[in-house]
Parts: structure tokens; C-alpha cells; sequence
């Protein structure tokens, strides 16, 4: 359905593309701005996280025909190695936290 309204309101798919990758831009440069939103949190509450979208990046590519390995996927993402990310930015999830991941990721399932 939101291809369907991104379609109706820009018809031209380079406009479109433009306009989505903007977006997924500004979404990266956001997560990499607010270090304190743990990915554990982004899984338990949308379903998603920054290494998820590091995983979409490079399975797009491969779609494409293009070689991207998933380490450097997430490391545009992370704006640094995910590894490194980790060492600076990364608490100890809870007890509370895994749950509502666990939760959330079930409902990921198709």
C-alpha cells in the first residue's frame, strides 16, 4: 500500500527513489545522532534496528547486483564498525528489554 501512495503522488520513479533515499538518509544520520537509542530498545519497540537496516542495505544491493558485504552494510549505517559502536555505545540489555525483543521479533516473523 505505501508504494501505491508513493506512486500516486510522485509517478516518476526517479523522483521517488530520490525522495526514499533521502529519507533512509536522514533516518541513518538520526540513529547515528542519538547513540543513547539502544538497538535492543528499537527491536523491542519497532521491530527493527540499526543492524537491521545495515542487513536491508546490503541485501539491496545484492538484489542489484552489487557486492556489498554485510559488515561494511551495517558500517554505513553505524557511521563506524559495528564492533566499535558496540565498545562506546552499547549498555547491557535487561531482563525487560530481551523480553519485549523477543516479543517484537516474533511478530517479524511472516
Amino acid at each position: 500500500m505505501g508504494d501505491t501512495i508513493m506512486t500516486a503522488i510522485f509517478d516518476d520513479e526517479p523522483t521517488r527513489d530520490r525522495l526514499q533515499a533521502a529519507a533512509f538518509r536522514r533516518l541513518v544520520a538520526h540513529l547515528r545522532h542519538r547513540t543513547d537509542v539502544q538497538n535492543v530498545d528499537l527491536m523491542g519497540i519497532g521491530g527493527f534496528c540499526r543492524n537491521c537496516l545495515g542487513d536491508w542495505l546490503h541485501e539491496a544491493a545484492t538484489e542489484q547486483g552489487h557486492e556489498l558485504e554485510k559488515a561494511a552494510a551495517r558500517e554505513a549505517v553505524y557511521g563506524m564498525s559495528q564492533a566499535e559502536w558496540k565498545a562506546h555505545h552499547q549498555g547491557e540489555a535487561t531482563p525487560d528489554q530481551l523480553s519485549r525483543m523477543a516479543e517484537s521479533v516474533a511478530k517479524n516473523a511472516h
